[in-house]
């Protein structure tokens, strides 16, 4: 033992005892130090750089001598030469131990390498992906020993990376003769196991040392937009992120109307099918262009998406998803290959893994948000709202998570609104009403200044003025209520009511006029009585969801609110609770996660381990559904008043209390009462 040199490694404060001359490599791998290599120590990917330090450790009781490493080698001066290394560092394959030593292992040289997420709740994803490159050396035949090329491989990687159970498709086993001899019995193998696996499969293999890229991409599959993100498997840096519109719009605009387009036409399910896996199709093409990346190259797919995407995404008719029990075909993770999906863009061997849905209506996206937002591991209770077509609402602690899908609609995402628009350049997202005058300002997509802004104008004038999106209409109906212009029940009022000639009668009822470019060939933006209501729906539609799970959680508030979704991002906290989209609480306990089911799907992709995690979770979620529940409608009912006819706002009445007015059909009728 007095020969054996002590070793410890930073930061992990893993330490151990080993003969003279151990490769620090090898010694890290025995203490199952994060050591990263790819070459098996060959000194050829330099992916396991570390810094020894010497003098005085205090902290472990010893000294380091300048000795306490092998001197520095031709291996390490070559690559130093060629490509760069920090003063200081050493190979870990290259340096050996010959004395006490204290080394610390850089972010860089991690294999399980974090990677920070920019949310409201930020966390760290460990890079554990299910495909990794590995390096080996495979021995040559031998007359005497009658074995094939393939077991030689095999049987390379136990050793060499204490890989057992290793299969192959035919397409490699054609390739893999030709390969070898060409890498001269050296080369690199894609190696993927998926979390259910029991053996790794070679996805591909290149002659000699292979330090090429291995990308992934996880997609959000939504009723109305298609969302990918291209990671490097390496690092899980996301080098490109795109989206599309899904083309299953043209089916109908809602999940129940296209499952109602499978009921009437026979082969309808597959028209959709086909739909959104040629337009997937496309959507890799091109982000993979945008990054400068081979599509060649991409071996992994993660999707999550709601129970009919999820059905549609596999070729499976959802017509049993549009009728009680609402019963999918099945609600378990999926790992299967790539081209069964015809998913022809991405590598031929590349491999899918789809989350788990929770129930029939409440999918692998609520599971993926669950994933990124973790609801079971908080302390206080949050409600988490992933706003869309289809909004999905979880409520919970790490006593309880309920869930539960509501029917917004599209009016939200700017469908079904008399000016309203997808997100686009040109687009009003940003509405004020001035209180006093009714008069509007507003921003445009495209622009950050303000339409009573100097140079607006000219700012705009490529984009034009064109219409009004989701965060546009629904600043603009509550800044409509906060200016009076609107009144509780959702009725617009009279030029005489209001007080304002942008108040235009409209057949029975008005409109409030947001901008008028008909002088120079423009739109004219109005905001009807018709969008109210489309707004009001969708909104009474969120709330009775969140309320419903309140009431089975016997709760009667929630301690903050989390806005998830592409279009969660872009909600002001205030006006949503102005509208009464989400229950009465601080605002300062607002706020948005983004895209958290892209995120989810992200950590799954990154993190085999985190795919075991949320199969276990999904089992523990309860499902509460809204369909056959009578609470529903009556909350729905009280919450078409804006904000809600019967629940109460306190933090919202401190900081934006909302005028008392009444109006009606009759014109000069109506009420006008302010409070204070």
């Amino acid at each position: 033992m007095s020969d054996d040199a002590l070793v410890i490694f930073t930061p992990s404060g893993k330490r151990g005892r080993f003969p003279l001359g151990t490769p620090v490599l090898q010694a890290a791998r025995s203490l199952g130090v994060d050591l990263d290599s790819v070459c098996g120590g060959r000194g050829i990917c330099s992916k396991c750089q570390i810094t020894p330090g010497y003098g005085e450790f205090p902290k472990f009781g010893i000294h380091v001598d300048d000795e306490a490493l092998s001197e520095w080698n031709s291996v390490e001066e070559r690559y130093k030469s060629k490509r760069g290394m920090i003063d200081g560092r050493r190979l870990g394959c290259q340096a050996k131990v010959m004395g006490d030593v204290v080394i610390d292992v850089p972010p860089e040289s991690q294999v399980h390498k974090q990677v920070i997420r920019k949310s409201a709740t930020a966390r760290e994803i460990t890079m554990d992906p299910a495909t990794r490159l590995l390096f080996i050396e495979v021995a040559e035949p031998d007359m005497h020993e009658p074995t094939g090329d393939f077991e030689r491989v095999q049987r390379a990687l136990a050793e060499q990376w204490q890989v057992d159970a290793v299969v192959a498709d035919l397409a490699v086993l054609r390739r893999l003769q030709p390969v070898l001899r060409k890498g001269e019995w050296k080369i690199t193998v894609a190696l993927h196991r998926g979390n259910h696996d029991t053996a790794h499969r070679i996805l591909d293999l290149w002659p000699g040392y292979h330090d090429g890229g291995l990308y992934g991409l996880a997609i959000d599959l939504g009723s109305t937009t298609i969302a990918a993100h291209l990671c490097d498997l390496r690092d899980g840096h996301v080098l490109a992120s795109s989206g599309v519109m899904n083309p299953q719009i043209r089916f109908g605009e809602d999940l129940m109307s296209r499952v109602s387009y499978a009921m009437m036409n026979p082969g309808g399910d597959q028209e959709m099918t086909a739909a959104v896996r040629t337009s997937i199709n496309g959507l890799v093409q091109a982000i993979a262009t945008e990054a400068g990346v081979d599509p060649a190259s991409i071996y992994e797919v993660v999707f999550v998406c709601n129970p009919v995407m999820h059905h549609l995404l596999l070729g499976i008719d959802p017509v049993e998803l549009g009728q009680a029990p609402f019963a999918l075909a099945t609600s378990g993770s999926l790992a299967l290959p790539a081209r069964e999906m015809e998913l022809t863009a991405v590598n031929s061997a590349a491999q899918v893994y789809v989350l788990p849905c929770i129930a029939g209506h409440v999918g692998a996206d609520a599971a993926a948000v669950a994933l990124a937002e973790a609801p079971d591991k908080s302390e206080d209770m949050v409600l988490i709202v992933d706003v869309g077509t289809n909004a999905e609402i979880l409520l919970g602690n790490k006593e309880r998570v309920l869930a539960c899908s509501s029917p917004t609609g599209p009016a939200f995402e700017g469908a079904q609104i008399s000016s309203g628009q997808r997100a686009a350049p040109g687009a009003i997202e940003r509405v004020e009403i001035n209180v006093a005058t009714k008069e509007p300002r507003f921003r445009v997509i495209g622009s950050d200044l303000w339409s009573d802004d100097p140079g607006f104008a000219e700012a705009t004038a490529n984009s034009g003025i064109t219409g009004i999106c989701g965060s546009g209409i629904i600043e603009a109906v509550a800044e409509m209520r906060l200016a009076g212009i609107l009144d509780g029940s959702g009725l617009i009022g009279s030029a005489e009511q209001v007080g304002t000639d942008r108040c235009r009668p409209e057949g029975r009822t008005n409109s409030y006029l947001m901008f008028d470019g008909s002088a120079t060939g423009g739109p004219v933006i109005t905001v009807t009585q018709g969008d109210i209501r489309a707004i009001q729906l969708a909104k009474s539609a969120l709330y009775a969801g969140a309320r419903l799970l309140m009431d089975e959680m016997g709760v009667d508030h929630v301690d903050r609110v989390v806005l998830a979704g592409a279009f969660g991002a872009h909600i002001s906290p205030k006006h949503a609770m102005i509208l009464g989209m989400i229950p009465d609480a601080p605002l300062d306990k607002v706020a948005s996660a983004g895209n958290a089911a892209g995120t989810g799907a992200r950590i799954a992709l990154c993190n085999r381990a985190a795919r075991d995690a949320i199969e276990a979770t999904v089992h523990e979620i309860h499902k509460v559904e809204t369909a056959i529940e009578p609470r529903f409608q009556e909350h729905f009912v009280n919450a078409s008043a804006i904000p809600n006819a019967v629940d109460p706002f306190p933090h919202l009445a401190a900081i934006a209390p909302l005028p008392e007015v009444s109006y009606n059909t009759a014109g000069s009728e109506g009420r006008r009462r302010r409070r204070g």
